[in-house]
């Protein structure tokens, strides 16, 4: 044994022969790369990879991405929402999460951390998940990308492709279609990607304070819309709806954006404007969203950095000169920004949501809100783009008894007649009616409370239409002395006149030669 252990090399040869090998396969690559074509070198190491290496491996694997072109992995998804599913006693590491903090009582939902393996079996096939992170080469965009490595027989490849990943799609959807809980995104601006979270709000049409009639036009028509593929299919069309919702504050909008998710089961991306550089990103985030989704765009005549309301023709040349130092500072602030951060443009949002990429993506539902209506472009409101346009007024009777119903529980009560009577007399949002009848769960003081707020609101208004008509007759009589005045002087002027008639008449009568007479004598 001391023999064969003094014939052994010692550490600085090892390390020497170690160097000289790594020195003269590193000039053999070197020699490899500057005398091979590229592709000559690539048909090389393909043909060594299939016929030799290959041969020494029995295993495949596939990579999925999490983003695929512009746009999400659809088989990412699908796996992320089948994987959990599968997890079981082999796997070694799970990911722990509730959705609701307050049912700590159930049994927290899994899920697959990074680097964490998933095995599932499926016709006779052993298949093994793994999902990995990297970062991101992109400077713009520093985040962590995900992605998953499916290990299988090279000899099941084929049939992985054909059978599984089908299986996979299909038993994801079904998952998805099952839940109960719709989620909504919100888009952040640093990472440049869409987050989430559980959407529970609970404004449905039963409780809307909206005409029954406008409830069932709007119900009918979603309905409509979300069964008629195969006609949009036939029509040539893009599978989408635009809503224009306009009015007031607090008459509702935002209520009914919940009411319709609820009702069609979408989910919901809330896109403010403002957080988007170009249009290229707008194109970039938007074509990420998923189908059977709403892309939901609130108050978008009030973007900070779009240029949505900015770039529509002017109605009226009645802008004073203020306006238009502000508009040419905006110009020249513009024209200093780089191209990539000037905002969004009013052609990009209309060649998304009704141009060549509204086909990257079907059964999708775009809401814009808006305070003033006649603030957007007018080919921002044509049909096709915002094919329904929706007024949300101020409380009607109709809308109060809903919110009766809802927040009391009452159908009837002796001061609905005078309070209808007052609400058609004032205009009064839906909002500031619930905030009335919420101060009092007792049916009696919470509508007292709304006679009183009524009455007062009424009596504002009826003072400032007296004012209005005091203004009104100040200004009539104002102008009625004026139209006097100078009738006067009219008049005076007028008889001024005649008496210098009359009395250049009485001198001629006298015989006393005319001004024109006199100096003709004195010239003579």
């Amino acid at each position: 044994m001391s023999s064969f252990l003094k014939n052994l090399p010692s550490t600085s040869s090892l390390v020497a022969a170690y160097a000289t090998i790594s020195t003269f396969l590193m000039l053999l690559k070197s020699m490899f790369d500057l005398m091979v074509p590229e592709k000559a070198r690539e048909s090389i190491i393909a043909i060594v990879q299939e016929h030799i290496i290959s041969r020494f491996f029995t295993s495949f694997t596939f990579v999925i991405e999490e983003e695929w072109e512009f746009g999400d992995n659809a088989l990412f998804r699908a796996a992320m929402v089948y994987l959990p599913t599968k997890i079981g006693p082999s796997t070694q590491t799970v990911l722990l999460g509730f959705k609701e903090k307050h049912k700590f009582e159930t049994p927290p939902e899994t899920g697959v951390p990074v680097w964490g393996h998933v095995v599932d079996e499926f016709e006779n096939m052993k298949l093994k998940w793994t999902l990995k992170s990297k970062k991101s080469k992109n400077m713009l965009y520093s985040r962590e990308r995900k992605f998953f490595h499916l290990t299988c027989n090279k000899n099941h490849r084929d049939k992985v492709m054909k059978n599984y990943f089908p299986h996979v799609a299909l038993t994801a959807r079904s998952i998805l279609n099952n839940r109960k809980g719709l989620r909504i995104y919100t888009y952040d601006q640093s990472h440049c990607y869409w987050e989430s979270t559980a959407f529970k709000h609970p404004s449905t049409f039963a409780t809307l304070a909206m005409e029954p009639d406008l409830k069932k036009f709007i119900m009918e028509d979603l309905d409509m819309f979300v069964n008629r593929k195969v006609f949009f299919e036939r029509v040539g069309r893009t599978w989408k709806r635009g809503y224009l919702l306009y009015g007031p504050p607090g008459t509702g909008k935002s209520s009914l954006v919940a009411a319709i998710a609820n009702h069609v089961r979408y989910n919901i991306y809330d896109l403010q404007l403002g957080t988007v550089k170009s249009d290229f990103d707008l194109r970039r985030l938007l074509t990420s969203t998923t189908n059977r989704s709403i892309l939901l765009i609130e108050d978008i005549d009030c973007s900070s950095n779009s240029r949505v309301a900015q770039e529509r023709p002017k109605d009226s040349d009645d802008d004073d000169d203020d306006d238009d130092d502000d508009n040419a500072k905006a110009k020249v602030k513009k024209k200093s920004m780089p191209p990539s951060s000037q905002g969004v443009t009013l052609s990009g949002l209309l060649n998304f949501i009704d141009g060549l990429w509204s086909s990257c993506g079907e059964e999708r539902i775009i809401i814009f809100t808006t305070n003033f209506r006649e603030k957007l472009d007018p080919a921002l409101r044509r049909p096709g783009r915002m094919d329904v346009h929706i007024n949300m007024g101020y409380c009607t009777p109709a809308g109060f008894r809903v919110l009766v119903s809802t927040y009391l529980g009452i159908q009837e009560h002796d001061l609905f007649v005078r309070i209808e009577k007052l609400i058609q007399a004032v205009e009064i949002t839906p909002a500031e009616v619930a905030q009335q009848i919420m101060k009092s769960d007792q049916p009696e003081v919470a509508l007292e409370s709304l006679v009183e707020f009524l009455s007062a609101k009424k009596n504002e208004v009826d003072e400032a239409k007296t004012k209005k008509a005091e203004k009104d007759t100040k200004q009539e009589e104002k102008l009625r002395a004026k139209k006097n005045g100078v009738d006067e002087a009219k008049t005076k002027k007028e008889e001024k006149d005649t008496k210098q008639e009359e009395k250049l008449s009485g001198d001629q009568d006298n015989g006393q030669p005319s001004e024109s007479e006199m100096r003709s004598i004195y010239l003579t």
